[in-house]
């Protein structure tokens, strides 16, 4: 038997197993469709922060690919750091496109609860492996999707060629969608937004889903909205999701802001009994809370740090945090924590979203207060 299938085998039998796959129609998807044809090179970690190259013909390649895990395929927003990991070896970047995790996907292609005769508008095309999937569910004609970096998507529509999937593709900015194939019954999101563009509230019909992520360094989630006369409304799921920025959501400000914040000198240096884990850290419970009270707050570690674009920080250390600027982060996080605790400890997908035209915001469940984003 063809190793790669087998592998392929063992990976779908982990995501059902897992509980994240259970609709036999992607199930014989990520059956059948080669993700190791649309990840023919990528970057794996290496030594020290770095990245290297991996190519097909790498012993550990398929192996690689059939683990469920993120495979980056772009750094710093061209192919210069992919030609450099060829020719010289392992390079520093940060990604800007990839093959996500395939739990999440099969998390959010569940979500989406594709029926016959419904059209799906992707944004993010990547590698391409989505899109396949998507078209072996609902056919060729029914996909159509989008990227806004024109290489990303020439490999992308090659790979899908030679998989034999043929959807509607465009290099164009996801956040305007793609209303000249509009109305759609689902719009996936396949990279993290700071907002639910308008673009999509408006291409997707009456009693369509909008499923996607967000752009956010403290709690970022994973939701599945329903569109109805031109407001999105859904509930936040289980699951973290973490996705890379659509372009034009990306804060271009954060590394400098973070590397400020690991040099700068305090405003004031204090003890603090709230541990920087119980913050950052997604299953502590308290951190998707923490990102309503800090919202456009970024993160670095090593130390535990937070910057925020109107030029406030704070830097973690043990017991200690220093602050700075014009806020005290760190101060209302721990008003944030004591104000989760009374609240009876909500966790994420206690939580519901709502988008407008003119407004978007969480709400927790049984409460009247709402999050503005």
């Amino acid at each position: 038997m063809d190793p790669a299938a087998n592998l392929r085998d063992e990976l779908v039998d982990s995501l059902v197993a897992g509980g994240v796959l259970a609709d036999p129609r992607w199930i014989a998807a990520f059956r059948e469709v080669p993700r190791d044809v649309f990840l023919s090179g990528f970057f794996a970690p290496g030594p020290g922060g770095t990245w290297r190259a991996v190519t097909s013909d790498a012993p550990e390649h398929l192996s690689l690919v059939y683990r469920n895990q993120v495979c980056v395929t772009q750094l710093d927003g061209s192919d210069a750091a992919w030609e450099q990991a060829l020719g010289s070896g392992p390079v520093h970047g940060v990604p800007t496109s990839s093959s996500s995790m395939p739990t999440i996907m099969a998390i959010m292609l569940e979500a989406l609860d594709v029926r016959r005769g419904d059209t799906v508008l992707e944004i993010g095309t990547g590698t391409g492996y989505n899109a396949a999937l998507l078209c072996h569910v609902l056919g060729d004609a029914a996909v159509t999707s989008v990227d806004v970096d024109p290489g990303v998507l020439a490999r992308a529509v090659a790979a899908l060629e030679t998989a034999g999937y043929r959807p509607h593709c465009s290099a164009s900015d996801g956040e305007l969608g793609f209303p000249g194939r509009a109305p759609y019954s689902r719009v996936l999101g396949t990279c993290a937004v700071s907002r639910v563009p308008v673009a999509w509230l408006d291409q997707v019909e009456p009693g369509g889903v909008i499923v996607t992520t967000f752009n956010r360094a403290l709690g970022a989630g994973l939701v599945r909205l329903v569109v109805r006369d031109g407001v999105a409304t859904g509930r936040v799921l289980l699951d973290d999701g973490r996705f890379m920025p659509l372009r034009a959501h990306n804060n271009a400000w954060a590394d400098q802001a973070l590397e400020d914040a690991a040099h700068a000198p305090a405003t004031t240096t204090r003890t603090t009994p709230l541990p920087a884990r119980t913050v950052v850290d997604p299953v502590s419970g308290f951190e998707f809370f923490a990102g309503l009270a800090l919202p456009d707050v970024v993160v670095a570690f090593d130390p535990v740090r937070l910057a925020h674009p109107d030029g406030s920080w704070v830097r973690h250390r043990g017991s200690v945090v220093d602050q700075g600027g014009p806020r005290e982060l760190w101060t209302l996080a721990e008003e944030a924590y004591r104000a989760w605790r009374n609240l009876g400890r909500p966790r994420r997908q206690h939580f519901t979203f709502t988008a407008t035209r003119d407004e978007q915001h969480f709400a927790l469940d049984g409460s009247t207060r709402t999050w503005p984003i």
